[in-house]
């Protein structure tokens, strides 16, 4: 499953919308996409970890800015 990550480069502010950023990831459960990311969590803030269905996931898709994470 894809899931979409919402987070803030700056961990040790609070998250403000306009500066939300995301990321996709492929694992098999949000547990798994935390530990993927866990070596990350001194340079981000993860706000929400989305699962993202197959419609949403083609809409996804159809963004520039769409790229799956390899971690």
């Amino acid at each position: 499953m894809i899931y979409k990550v919402y987070y803030q480069d700056l961990p040790d502010e609070i998250p403000v919308r306009e500066r939300t950023q995301s990321l996709y990831v492929e694992a098999e459960s949000e547990r798994e996409v935390r530990n993927k990311l866990y070596d990350r969590n001194y340079d981000i803030n993860i706000e929400f970890v989305q699962p993202l269905s197959d419609a949403h996931l083609n809409y996804e898709k159809q963004s520039e800015h769409f790229e799956l994470e390899t971690v």
